[in-house]
C-alpha cells in the first residue's frame, strides 16, 4: 500500500464526472488499498478516487457509529456507488474536505440514504446510512459527479487554526 497525493481545487479532475469501473482487476485492488491508506494518514472519514487524481467511480469510507463514539470504525469500499433512495428530511451541517484544505461550509443534505454498488470483490452491496454516515456518502458520491462541497455550500469560511474538521 502507498499513500497517494491528494489533489486540491481547482484541479480539473475534481470537476469532472468520473468513469464507471467496468473491470475490477489488480490495478483496482491496488487503488483501493492505496486510498484506504491515504484516508487513514490524511486523516479523513471518506475519500473518492478523483481526490487522488483518478477519474473513476470508487469511494472508501471509514466511520464509526453516530451514537457510540467508542464503537470500532467500519470500512466501506464501494465501486460505482449510486444513491437509490433518500429520506425526505434535509439537514444542514458543517462539512470540510481533504481537497479543500483550510475551508469549511454549511451544506444541506438528506438525513438518510440507501447506497448501492459493488464491493472490492465485485459483489453487490446495499448500504443504509443515516446521520453523519449518510452525509459522508453523499459528499463522496458528489466527488464522483464533479461536485465539491463548496459548490453546494450556503456559507463557506476559512478554518481557524484550532478548528479541526476532517474530510466529510
Amino acid at each position: 500500500m502507498a499513500v497517494r497525493e491528494i489533489v486540491f481545487i481547482p484541479d480539473a479532475v475534481l470537476h469532472r464526472k468520473a468513469r464507471k469501473i467496468t473491470e475490477i482487476n489488480q490495478q483496482t485492488q491496488v487503488l483501493i488499498d492505496d486510498m484506504i491508506e491515504t484516508l487513514r494518514v490524511a486523516p479523513g472519514v471518506g475519500l473518492a478516487a478523483p481526490q487522488v487524481g483518478i477519474s473513476e467511480r470508487l469511494i472508501v469510507v471509514e466511520y464509526g457509529d453516530d451514537e457510540d463514539e467508542d464503537a470500532p470504525l467500519k470500512l466501506y469500499v464501494v465501486i460505482n456507488p449510486e444513491i437509490i433512495k433518500t429520506s425526505t428530511e434535509m439537514i444542514k451541517d458543517v462539512e470540510a474536505c481533504l481537497s479543500v484544505p483550510g475551508m469549511a461550509g454549511t451544506v444541506e443534505r438528506y438525513g438518510a440514504v440507501v447506497v448501492k454498488g459493488l464491493n472490492r470483490h465485485g459483489q453487490p452491496v446495499r448500504i443504509k446510512a443515516e446521520g453523519w454516515l449518510a452525509r459522508i456518502f453523499q459528499h463522496e458520491i458528489d466527488h464522483l459527479d464533479g461536485i465539491v462541497f463548496t459548490d453546494k455550500a450556503e456559507k463557506i469560511w476559512k478554518l481557524k487554526d484550532e478548528e479541526d474538521y476532517t474530510d466529510v
